[in-house]
């Protein structure tokens, strides 16, 4: 098994950490290791690129992105979106903000829910009561206590959704129109001091999935995402600063090394989590044969979330987890099986992610 992503310095927490304690004087996890990387502001804006691990930083369009590449850190496990955005959002690590999987079984609802559309596997909305989600003060709570003003800049279209009620509860949501508005909201609102912008921006992940990272449709998503940061960048008022990073990387995966779990006599079994790392529930001696017809690692979940697991970032953990074999993706029903790229696993190109300097 490859080692659970850092906490301790090299972090997405340790980033979200040090951005708070420039702004307030404290945090709940300690800063970045290397604290001098990040500039002293009055202002912070963090722009997240969805699927912009490290590794993508080569691909083509990527050369302002190189350029501000200043360290490179670990995204939490699983390396998925929903686990970093509330990462952010509470600026704690998954053991301790509960959000511990793509696709998390929920034990009051009885079911496996995915926390990105806050549907079931089969579709069906799942009503919850989605700003209590996170643990109180949440990140954006505590800046607001400290005279701090949180805003976040999102596609017009995340407006209200069940995501961004579980994650933006108590900061300001700015909607964005296009791409351009992207960086002018971005812009525009961090010309006031005693603000932190958090500014998402999703094409790659979108283009890496559904066409693969050596698609024209790639080349281009890399250029939209280029042309926010560069417009943030170039039109940044003095007193802020622009850091940037993501939420994970992605791995490339064949249609020869996804593998699909359709055997009738695994049915008995509950699947969650993600394709990179399965959590499952039910009799031991068949998830040791899911592992064996897999090649997989079967581990207990608590060696990657840590023993100061919250009793309810525990309840969502499967009794096992079945980690993926380098490049290639399990498939259980429910699970997506048409995607180009996919992520949530250990291994560097979904672990590592840049921490960008405007």
């Amino acid at each position: 098994m490859e080692n659970p992503p850092s906490h301790d310095g090299s972090g997405l927490v340790n980033l979200v950490a040090e951005l708070e304690r420039r702004l307030t004087g404290t945090s709940l996890a300690e800063g970045l290791s290397d604290h001098e990387v990040v500039p002293e502001a009055d202002t912070y804006v963090l722009v997240m690129f969805d699927g912009l691990g490290a590794a993508q930083l080569s691909r083509q369009g990527a050369h302002s992105f190189r350029a501000a590449h200043r360290l490179t850190l670990d995204a939490p496990f699983p390396t998925t979106t929903s686990v970093s955005l509330a990462t952010v959002a509470s600026g704690l690590p998954p053991s301790q903000h509960g959000q511990v999987a793509h696709l998390t079984w929920y034990p009051d609802l009885e079911t496996v829910v995915n926390t990105l559309k806050w549907v079931t596997v089969g579709g069906d909305p799942v009503p919850y009561e989605y700003g209590g989600l996170l643990p109180r003060p949440n990140l954006w709570e505590r800046l607001r206590a400290a005279d701090i003003e949180p805003i976040t800049v999102q596609p017009a279209e995340f407006a209200g959704s069940p995501l961004s009620r579980v994650m933006y509860r108590g900061a300001r949501f700015e909607a964005a129109w296009d791409v351009a508005d992207l960086a002018e909201a971005t812009v525009t609102l961090a010309s006031e001091p005693g603000r932190l912008i958090f500014t998402y921006v999703p094409f790659v992940d979108f283009a890496g999935h559904v066409f693969g990272q050596a698609s024209d449709e790639f080349a281009e998503a890399m250029r939209l995402a280029a042309t926010v940061w560069e417009g943030i960048v170039a039109g940044a008022p003095p007193g802020a600063a622009v850091i940037g990073t993501a939420d994970h990387g992605l791995m490339e995966v064949t249609e020869s090394d996804k593998l699909l779990i359709r055997d009738p006599e695994f049915d008995t079994l509950r699947f969650a989590g993600d394709t990179r790392g399965v959590h499952m529930w039910g009799d031991p001696g068949l998830m040791e044969d899911v592992a064996a017809s897999t090649g997989g690692e079967l581990v207990d979940p608590v060696a990657l979330f840590g023993p100061d697991l919250t009793e309810k970032a525990a309840s969502h953990l499967g009794q096992k987890l079945l980690l993926a074999p380098t490049g290639k993706a399990i498939i259980p029903k429910g699970f997506d099986k048409r995607l180009r790229c996919y992520h949530g696993g250990l291994m560097p190109e979904e672990v590592q992610i840049p921490l960008l300097v405007g």
